[in-house]
């Protein structure tokens, strides 16, 4: 039976002490209405194209991801890429040298570096032979008392598989669950946003890195309760996204087509690609996936890896964390048919 731990846990029992008693450094300019404003308040040049610092609050971006979202703008905080969102939770939540994360294995890892950086010890989840949580490990693993977060990458990354049952897992993890949404686009399936309203303890992370296609704006988005966003603002840098990505997404959002595009193109040629795999001999597995990318099992993973290498096509390779296996994107059309010809010849 699930029991929703979280029930009677307030989140600020969740905060380290000194956050909640932090004062958010608050922009004068950017909490106020002006009109044709002299700005001579914050030691900026007088001169150039990008001399004034970006809206410290990204006040229209996070209007227009409300719209998109069904939800209200106090319920988001944009980050400079994913990356930073991830290390402002865990120095919200965990105590450095005291408290713990717990993360899949394999999956994302960066969970492990930035708790790592903040000295917060990490637990690892061993998922089963098709990369599934376990659940009764689940629930033995989350019982240890120093863990305040669980993170969830769903599509899993890199393993390119969704998670069942997110609501099993924010009922019985007594403390935060963030489900990183990066790949949620190219599988087809619910957002753990609609759960926003049902659960306190719930953050999830969504990016315009991946189908968007917008990775070198380093724009990240995290969607929870409004206090908890409260804390991220608190904590995270005055000026965190710069102006020219703020302005490059806006552009973006412009374009009803580009995500759907994008997506469509995607998954034309993930079907293509795993049409051609079924040919190629040295594949000895191709793990299902509802990414943009393939986890592949290789026969004699040194000899094809090199080989690719030697003809500059660059993969990811996650022998021995996964023994014989290389995770590849998703490229366009001759980028794919490049690999495929490489690997056939192999």
């Amino acid at each position: 039976m699930k029991s929703n731990t979280m029930k009677n846990t307030s989140i600020k029992n969740l905060v380290r002490k000194n956050i909640l008693q932090l004062q958010p450094y608050i922009s004068f300019r950017d909490h106020n209405e002006f009109n044709v404003p002299v700005m001579l308040d914050a030691n900026e040049s007088p001169f150039g194209e990008c001399n004034r610092y970006p809206d410290s609050t990204q006040k229209k971006l996070k209007n227009r991801l409300a719209g998109l979202k069904n939800l209200s703008p106090s319920q988001i905080a944009i980050g400079n890429g994913s990356d930073e969102l991830i290390d402002l939770i865990i120095k919200i939540f965990c105590e450095p040298k005291k408290n713990a994360i717990l993360m899949m294995n394999p999956s994302f890892a960066m969970y492990a570096f930035y708790a790592t950086i903040n000295e917060n010890k990490v637990l690892k989840l061993d998922l089963d032979e098709n990369f599934e949580i376990i659940k009764n490990d689940f629930l033995k693993i989350s019982a240890d008392s120093s863990l305040k977060i669980f993170f969830l990458c769903s599509p899993n990354n890199p393993t390119g598989n969704s998670v069942d049952d997110i609501e099993f897992y924010l009922q019985n993890f007594n403390g935060i669950v963030v489900v990183d949404e990066a790949y949620i686009e190219f599988s087809g399936k619910k957002s753990s946003l609609e759960l926003l309203d049902q659960y306190s303890n719930l953050i999830v992370l969504q990016t315009f890195s991946k189908a968007w296609g917008i990775a070198g704006a380093r724009v990240g988005m995290a969607y929870a309760s409004e206090e908890i966003i409260n804390l991220i603002n608190t904590v995270k840098a005055p000026y965190n996204v710069n102006v020219l990505s703020q302005e490059l997404i806006l552009k973006t959002l412009d374009d009803d087509n580009r995500l759907q595009d994008n997506v469509n193109n995607i998954l034309i040629e993930r079907a293509w690609l795993q049409e051609q795999f079924k040919e190629i001999e040295c594949i000895s597995k191709v793990f299902s996936t509802d990414a943009n990318f393939f986890l592949i099992r290789m026969e004699n993973i040194d000899n094809i890896y090199g080989k690719m290498l030697e003809e500059e096509i660059l993969t990811s390779r996650r022998d021995p964390a996964i023994p014989g296996c290389i995770r590849i994107n998703v490229g366009n059309r001759e980028e794919n048919e490049k690999l495929i010809n490489l690997l056939k010849g192999i």
